[in-house]
């Protein structure tokens, strides 16, 4: 028996597992460099890390849906991503 996984899918996951290895990596240089100073240096650089995880993923996954999905949908998915970086925003 074989799993077929989608290359989509696949995409969407090896991101989110980069990702998760970045954040990993980012706490373990917090506790080597053990000051507060470089540990809000490290977190900061995350910030920017996250939403461009965020914003590939997404656009990974619309371009494996784009033939099933109207325009107009594909619009409004745009339109709540940007409406979450809007809500963040401090």
């Amino acid at each position: 028996m074989f799993i077929i996984i989608e290359k989509v899918v696949l995409g969407m996951a090896l991101l989110r597992v980069i990702s998760g290895f970045i954040e990993i990596s980012a706490a373990m240089l917090m506790i080597k460099f053990n000051s507060v100073e470089k540990a809000i240096m490290v977190n900061s650089s995350l910030a920017l890390i996250g939403p461009i995880i965020l914003i590939l993923t997404t656009s990974i996954g619309l371009l494996g849906i784009v033939e099933k999905i109207s325009i107009m949908k594909i619009v409004w998915i745009f339109l709540g991503v940007s409406f979450i970086f809007v809500g963040v925003k401090s």
